[in-house]
């Protein structure tokens, strides 16, 4: 089986760009409290997953289903053209 690289994304520090990311970077730094004090996508995705599942599950099973749809639109393309 082959070894899925982790997403080079995950490890970008989040900005305090606007007021939404102020309080989910001082929200999720004050809980998982990272040595360096740079908070990144994946505590992000952490946190998010345990504190509001209910927010971020709905996100991820809409990125699966486009995801996937995307695969099964490939192959019948791949199918029409080699009919």
């Amino acid at each position: 089986m082959k070894k899925v690289e982790k997403n080079p994304d995950l490890m970008i520090p989040v900005s305090k760009s606007n007021p939404l990311r102020t309080m989910v970077v001082e929200y999720v730094g004050e809980k998982l409290q990272p040595e360096n004090g740079e908070v990144t996508v994946e505590m992000v995705v952490d946190v998010f997953s345990t504190d509001f599942p209910e927010f971020l599950l709905p996100v991820a099973e809409e990125n699966y289903i486009r995801g996937y749809t995307q695969a099964l639109d490939d192959v019948e393309a791949t199918v029409d053209l080699k009919e």
